[in-house]
């Protein structure tokens, strides 16, 4: 498919970072989802794979794109060279999966490519990138443009510490990160709300800076349901618990307290 026509004067942009220490925790899901919700809302949205190296957006969503990131990369091309505009009513940016030279880009390559993400999100409302796992140069410099940066966890306790030390990480480049959390699979919005507390404290006490909750996605089988069949969980289960708990996150997003 095509990329969709640039808009004449696009809404103030925001860009959304999607990160988290640990994999499995649902991130790419999630990325893809709050992308959807977005654009239900009438929002010009573009989902940027940049989980370098172990991208999976476009299998999430069955794409099979002419040019991905790699390309665009490695010709020195803009981002806006290889969008894919898929049915769900959002763009991509498809990464490259099992590519080790976009794993092991140098920092300078690093920075070029935000720079990039910034200039593509100038012809969007919001263009949300989604990162790889982990707290290494790679995953900081690309939360970094976040405005916020959502830290994905859940209850267990590896990906409690491993978010912890996102933040952590995050803390030590800026003195004020615009950090969210979101708690995915909780087991009820109870239990979410424990896992954020569980959070919130160790933050608290060793960093004196808890960044706020964003939103907790309960555990919900439509969300295999949907992956199985490559198809967002907003086209498949629009009525699932989950789908009604990341447009909650979406309409937060656009309209924060």
């Amino acid at each position: 498919m095509t990329a969709r026509p640039a808009i004449a004067a696009a809404r103030p942009h925001r860009i959304i970072a999607i990160a988290s220490g640990k994999g499995g925790v649902g991130k790419t899901w999630l990325s893809v989802t709050l992308a959807h919700a977005l654009a239900q809302r009438g929002r010009r949205v573009a989902l940027v794979d940049g989980d370098l190296g172990l991208a999976n957006v476009d299998i999430q969503l069955g794409l099979n794109p002419d040019r991905d990131l790699g390309a665009v990369i490695a010709g020195g091309r803009p981002l806006s060279e290889a969008v894919t505009a898929v049915a769900a009513g959002f763009d991509v940016v498809a990464g490259r999966s099992g590519s080790g030279a976009l794993a092991s880009l140098s920092r300078l390559a690093v920075l070029q490519l935000r720079k990039s993400v910034v200039e593509l999100a100038a012809g969007y409302d919001h263009v949300i990138v989604d990162i790889g796992a982990g707290i290494d140069a790679t995953q900081m410099a690309l939360a970094a443009a976040g405005k916020p940066a959502l830290v994905v966890t859940t209850d267990e306790p590896t990906a409690l510490t491993d978010a912890y030390a996102f933040i952590k990480v995050a803390a030590q480049m800026a003195p004020a990160p615009e950090l969210q959390i979101v708690v995915n699979l909780a087991g009820s919005r109870t239990e979410g709300d424990r896992t954020y507390a569980t959070l919130k404290r160790a933050c608290d006490n060793f960093l004196r800076f808890a960044p706020p909750l964003a939103a907790i996605i309960r555990r919900d089988a439509k969300v295999k349901d949907a992956i199985r069949h490559q198809t967002s969980l907003l086209t498949r289960h629009p009525g699932s618990d989950a789908a009604a708990d990341v447009a909650a996150l979406a309409a937060a997003l656009l309209d924060p307290p």
